[in-house]
């Protein structure tokens, strides 16, 4: 006779359900399609979305704020979320981190009529995440809580964008860490990179480089940012992205009994500036000795969004190396010689003045010659030669497939319809999209490229070992840095003192 423990026979029981439930088949013919030879073989039913319309998500209350509402049920969650029109671009001149700081301490600095710890003690309970923040041209808030939390949850993210407090304690706080982290930024080559790029694209007169210092961030007092949050924070700069689990009108009733008495009205932001700049073409290079690779990067300015060529220009950087281990570059660069583990491309196309164009990678420092080489050839060839039917294919069946991906959860519908809504992209831009994108032939890839693609007016920048790069490749001679200048001439960028960004005089 047989004798199980109890672990034995549940493994035993479970073992004798799975035959007889698998034996249950036994004996029947069972069909299944044929599998192709060659997984490029297989067939897949064509597509069908419709992407969700605007007018179903989009209310105005009754002070005029615009709100997007997403229900989903599927969890007892709520995320609140809202625009600010705002951004550092409205610093005051030798205020540099002002609105930086701004967006932080509303979070961290308590209310008026809470504490920062009491504020953090009460959201920790509600296990509510409550978060504010400003960048280049744009405030944002969040709030993520359990739904039967959402009435407090509301009360303190109101409390919070409304009246905050500003702690002593908590803006000495921050103020060190952001000293800190100013100490720090000669280390790393990739910030150095990015950093120097910024002023090679922009100059050094435009918002977008104008440095918080340790002066700056010293001079900064609690009453500039009371008085930045007045000036800004009203409801009248408001965009709400709203999604989760509730009702539609149970939430627009919330919104307004939270947003009552305080008014839509207030001074209303400036337009954000463009660079009143032009790249100067050139070779740039920034000494980091202590690297073994060089970052690069090369570029020139791009276009706007609302540029008419939007669709072809999407379709043709996908082709150079937007697209991953597809693209040219990507393909040539890595796969084919093996020089860099990472390289792509992105055709900037700017809300509110030009994005950039840009081929990125990096290598090792004597083969940063030769890949650049490469790169600066297929930046060439997209220009003289059409893309393969197989390219366009992939890259347009690419973006098709991959559209329902930005409607994907509540949070994505509300959010995305919030982001058009403060960009202001036109109406109707997502229900042509797919179609717009699949008009685009070879023809259209190779005009754009020729137009909008300047190998002239290319800026060329090298972060790593100076001396080493320069060296080159002693095996391939025929690649060096100075041949990409009509001149053979290479600017050193020297490191700027960390704290003050002053760069050493020539």
């Amino acid at each position: 006779m047989l004798r199980f423990s109890g672990y034995n026979l549940r493994v035993f029981l479970v073992l004798l359900c799975f035959i007889l439930i698998s034996g249950a088949g036994w004996g029947q013919q069972t069909s299944s399609p044929e599998i192709p030879a060659n997984p490029r073989d297989l067939k897949y039913p064509e597509l069908k979305y419709d992407p969700p319309k605007v007018g179903r998500y989009r209310h105005v209350l009754s002070n005029g704020v615009v709100v997007f509402l997403a229900e989903d049920h599927d969890f007892p969650l709520v995320n609140v979320s809202v625009f600010v029109r705002t951004g550092s671009y409205l610093d005051p001149k030798g205020k540099e981190g002002l609105a930086n700081m701004v967006g932080s301490q509303m979070r961290a600095g308590g209310t008026t009529t809470m504490t920062a710890e009491q504020f953090d003690e009460e959201a920790a309970f509600l296990a509510a995440e409550i978060s504010s923040g400003i960048g280049d041209t744009q405030g944002s808030a969040n709030l993520s809580c359990l739904s039967k939390d959402l009435g407090r949850g509301l009360e303190l993210f109101f409390n919070m964008l409304k009246t905050p407090g500003f702690q002593a304690n908590r803006i000495a706080l921050y103020k060190n860490q952001v000293i800190q982290g100013m100490e720090r930024r000669n280390d790393e080559s990739s910030s150095i990179q990015a950093r120097e790029w910024a002023r090679l694209m922009r100059g050094d007169s435009h918002f977008s480089t104008a440095w918080s210092t340790k002066n700056s961030v010293e001079s900064i007092s609690r009453e500039d940012l009371m008085a930045f949050h007045q000036k800004y924070y009203h409801s009248g700069n408001f965009i709400f992205a709203v999604s989760g689990d509730f009702s539609t009108g149970e939430m627009l009733a919330k919104l307004e009994k939270v947003l009552q008495g305080w008014p839509a009205t207030g001074e209303k932001v400036p337009p954000v500036p463009g660079p009143q700049f032009t790249p100067a073409p050139g070779i740039y290079v920034v000494n980091k000795a202590d690297v073994n690779q060089g970052r690069v990067t090369l570029g020139h300015l791009g276009s706007m969004r609302n540029n008419p060529d939007y669709y072809a220009l999407t379709i043709m950087n996908d082709i150079l190396g937007g697209s991953g281990f597809v693209s040219r570059l990507m393909t040539r660069v890595r796969s084919d010689e093996g020089l860099a583990y990472s390289v792509g491309s992105d055709f900037g196309l700017g809300i509110y003045y030009d994005g950039i164009f840009q081929a990125s990678f990096q290598s090792k420092s004597a083969t940063v010659a030769q890949a650049t080489a490469i790169v600066l050839d297929e930046i060439k060839k997209m220009r003289t030669q059409k893309v393969t039917s197989g390219e366009l294919e992939r890259a347009i069946n690419y973006r098709v497939e991959v559209f329902p991906r930005i409607f994907a959860t509540a949070a994505a519908i509300s959010g995305t319809f919030a982001n058009d809504e403060y960009t202001g992209r036109p109406a109707g831009f997502w229900d042509s999209y797919r179609a717009r994108i699949r008009a685009i032939t070879a023809e259209d890839v190779l005009r754009v490229a020729q137009k909008y693609l300047h190998p002239d007016r290319l800026v060329f920048l090298a972060v790593g070992s100076v001396d080493d790069i320069l060296k080159g490749n002693p095996d391939k001679p025929e690649f060096a840095l100075n041949k990409f200048s009509e001149n053979g001439a290479i600017k050193r960028i020297p490191l700027p003192d960390p704290l003050t960004m002053a760069y050493p005089k020539e």
